[in-house]
């Protein structure tokens, strides 16, 4: 009798050990449902549709073509050693005038819609909710609109319209999005530094450039690389308010009835090729900068 008590105290023991240990039981197998592959499937799939156009232009910016660029015709270096040769070089003056244009753009919409923003969020005054509404008029209103009512406030003024028009009209739509970006940035921001630099005696310029200014910086530069990106590669509301200026996109539209020459893909693989390296570059800093924190914490 108490040998059938010791096995059933064993057999007791034995399951309860199973039942704390589920990791000995043998594993069952998980059945592949349709979303475990289609998710992934329509990711792979977009990711190419997204890399198809650039692939094409990087590849065809070797291409040894004539007038158009269209069929291969054969490999050469010779669209990346004379890339301003063509047309007189339309396409390096039309790629120069984009650069300028956009920093332009750039650095006055910046410096106004952060001044904008930080009125915004730090500030209580009339009408402050109206002009936060009319800030998302310019990214709501469809650029053909905007383009066109531009140019006739121009006409209307009697302002020729050239390389400032163009700078005007980009700053324009450009402050909306600085001044979403920063204030998103300014609302993150802890009060309590800024009160702890006026503890220390610091007077509202050294809190602004020591303890704001720094702190604001990211989303500053992250509004910056916006509106440049965005005053670069507009078409519609230059094409409205250029006039005689040609710049890199509305030459690529003109040229496109012709065929794009291959010196244009040269200059959007390059523009391409620095904007991959400035992110390849941020991101190793970036890790560098954690690890460095990592290792004195």
């Amino acid at each position: 009798m108490s040998g059938e008590v010791q096995a059933a105290a064993v057999l007791g023991d034995l399951a309860g050990s199973e039942a704390r240990d589920p990791g000995s039981r043998p594993p069952r197998r998980r059945r592949i449902g349709l979303g475990d592959w289609l998710l992934p499937a329509y990711t792979i799939i977009a990711f190419v549709f997204l890399l198809i156009p650039i692939v094409y232009t990087f590849v065809f910016s070797f291409n040894d073509s004539l007038k158009s660029n269209i069929s291969w015709r054969g490999f050469t270096f010779d669209k990346w050693l004379n890339v301003c040769n063509v047309e007189g070089g339309a396409v390096c003056q039309a790629f120069g005038n984009s650069i300028v244009i956009g920093i332009a753009a750039t650095v006055i919409a910046t410096t106004l819609g952060t001044m904008i923003a930080l009125a915004l969020v730090r500030y209580r005054f009339r009408a402050r909710s109206a002009i936060s509404l009319l800030l998302f008029l310019p990214m709501a209103t469809p650029e053909v609109v905007l383009g066109a009512g531009l140019a006739a406030q121009f006409l209307a003024v009697g302002v020729p319209k050239d390389m400032t028009t163009i700078i005007l009209a980009h700053t324009m739509f450009c402050i909306s999005f600085v001044v979403v970006t920063v204030k998103a940035r300014i609302s993150s921001l802890d009060p309590a530094l800024e009160e702890a630099g006026r503890d220390l005696y610091g007077s509202p310029a050294q809190v602004f450039w020591r303890v704001t200014f720094p702190l604001l910086t990211p989303g500053i530069l992250a509004a910056a690389l916006l509106s440049f990106a965005l005053s670069f590669d507009d078409f519609i509301i230059t094409n409205f308010n250029s006039g005689s200026v040609s710049t890199f996109p509305k030459y690529v539209y003109i040229s496109a009835s012709r065929g794009i020459p291959a010196e244009a893909n040269v200059i959007a693989s390059a523009v391409f090729l620095f904007a991959l390296a400035l992110v390849v570059v941020a991101q190793v800093s970036r890790t560098a900068r954690a690890k460095r924190l990592a290792q004195l914490g």
